[in-house]
């Protein structure tokens, strides 16, 4: 057990390294070697060497080239189906930590009353949380009072995404209301915002797949390097086992491998799956191209293979967080109908793509209409989208607009990126971390297929399969492959 005095300066020294400046960094560095924490200090200075985008590149790409640290998933014979295959296909798609950047900065009020002799004091707080039990525990125990000392009035969001599950703002305010012994509001600055935010966790996927004489997809290898310690991944880092085409393709192996990191990730909204949908329907449509063969029938083909069952899983019944083929390839087809994806024109500099995903218990499909011109700009001329989230649209119109969301952020995360230098985030704005603009969004179509099946929530599943669909569509008007996140690494930006 450290001592007060140990842990008092302990405090004091993380105080010191959140509000260090670029300018002073080093020099923070340099004075904690001639003191008594000279060992944190060495630990220190070699983890700003490290928490930098360049070096995470770099072992990215060796960890890509050894065995896989863990295996996700693995059935059939992996290595001899790709040997035996007609023609193999390789691609590695990256992916940027990313920010919630909601409109609305972190913010809480709090008051805290001290009581009359005998009885405990009370805080009073008034706070846009998400998930505000456990922001009220946290206070509780960082704040050593009893839990049920603490009043919490939430208030309207202005924008959470994840973001505010996270409760640090709360303990914040908390700690100064206690301190200073009059009522608080804490309103970080939108810098304060980006650069300490808990980020989408950045990856690299090294995809692999066969594909036997006929076009037909024979096996798919899929080999995440991500964020974390060991086998261990980070927060909102994780993959699961049933990612597509998990369970379809006749021989599947998904693995992971982390690189340790010292920055704070979480979880973005449709957490994991807003990145890799880009990746596994991308590669799908690469392949779908090697076989000369249309995206949309190559992946309703897939869809209507027998599944491979967990082992030890063959007599479990299906739920509703288990992919069904069927509702796949229904909203699909919807949207194929929708935007007369059959008939669709063929000119060049002007394309349409598509894409499907499955996340967070809804199904939805989506197809962009885009034209990029000489200069690499894209212009997204039109979407539709197709989702199923069950037997009963609860509140139409909000669902819609969840549909209209989905699509908006998604294409705001395409071109938004968080890098680090010598452990400091650079993006510290909306100028380096932008949010789509109004003249940029097209018009959105949200279509509904209502099944035999309870409802589910759709502020997830609207958006993961809209940076597939326009990156398969430029590639469908260029020939140009989008593989690396934000637009701008790959040599494009919105018009």
């Amino acid at each position: 057990m450290w001592s007060g005095r140990v842990a008092r300066q302990s405090r004091e020294l993380a105080e010191s390294v959140r509000s260090v400046s670029a300018q002073n960094i080093e020099q923070l560095a340099a004075q904690l070697q001639h003191s008594v924490y000279s060992d944190v200090a060495t630990a220190f200075h070699n983890t700003l060497k490290i928490l930098n985008s360049a070096y995470f590149q770099k072992q990215a790409e060796a960890l890509l080239q050894a065995p896989p640290v863990t295996t996700v998933r693995t059935y059939g014979d992996i290595d001899a189906a790709l040997k035996g295959s007609a023609k193999v296909v390789e691609a590695t798609y990256t992916f940027p930590f990313i920010a919630h950047a909601t409109l609305e900065p972190m913010n809480t009020t709090a008051q805290w009353k001290s009581g009359a002799p005998g009885e405990g004091s009370k805080l009073e707080m008034w706070v846009p949380s998400q998930n505000p039990g456990s922001g009220s525990a946290l206070v509780a125990k960082s704040l050593g009072i009893p839990e049920k000392d603490i009043t919490v009035h939430l208030t309207r969001v202005g924008g959470g995404f994840g973001r505010r599950l996270m409760n640090d703002y709360m303990v914040e305010a908390a700690w100064l209301a206690q301190h200073v012994q009059a009522p608080v509001k804490l309103l970080w600055s939108r810098e304060d915002d980006t650069t300490h935010d808990a980020y989408r966790a950045g990856g690299f996927a090294g995809m692999k797949a066969g594909l036997d004489a006929q076009g037909k997809l024979v096996a798919w290898r899929h080999h995440l390097v991500t964020y974390g310690d060991g086998g261990k991944l980070a927060p909102g880092a994780n993959i699961s086992s049933d990612e597509f085409p998990s369970g379809l393709a006749p021989h599947y192996a998904l693995y992971t491998s982390a690189i340790p990191l010292m920055l704070r990730t979480g979880y973005l909204r449709a957490p994991g799956n807003n990145a890799y949908a880009f990746v596994g329907q991308s590669f799908l449509d690469e392949l779908a191209v090697a076989a000369g063969r249309d995206p949309l029938e190559f992946q309703l083909e897939i869809l209507s293979n027998k599944m491979v069952p967990v082992p030890g899983e063959e007599n479990k019944a299906k739920g509703p967080r288990d992919l069904n083929p069927e509702r796949m390839k229904g909203v699909l087809q919807l949207v194929a109908e929708k935007s007369n994806w059959a008939t669709r024109k063929k000119e060049p500099g002007r394309a349409m793509g598509i894409a499907g995903y499955f996340c967070h218990l809804g199904y939805f499909a989506e197809v962009a209409d885009v034209t990029v011109d000489k200069d690499n700009k894209i212009k997204v001329n039109h979407v539709w989208a197709a989702g199923d989230v069950g037997s009963e649209i609860i509140n139409p119109q909000a669902a819609e607009s969840m549909g209209f969301g989905g699509v908006v952020e998604g294409m705001s995360h395409m071109q938004q990126e968080i890098t680090l230098a010598d452990g400091k985030v650079q993006q510290t704005n909306f100028h380096q971390h932008p949010l789509m603009r109004m003249n940029q969004v097209p018009p959105i179509e949200v279509f509904w297929i209502k099944s035999n099946f309870s409802p589910t929530g759709l502020g997830e599943p609207t958006l993961p399969p809209i940076l597939p669909a326009v990156g398969n569509a430029v590639f469908a008007a260029t020939g140009k492959r989008i593989r690396t996140l934000p637009l701008s690494k790959s040599g494009f930006s919105w018009a």
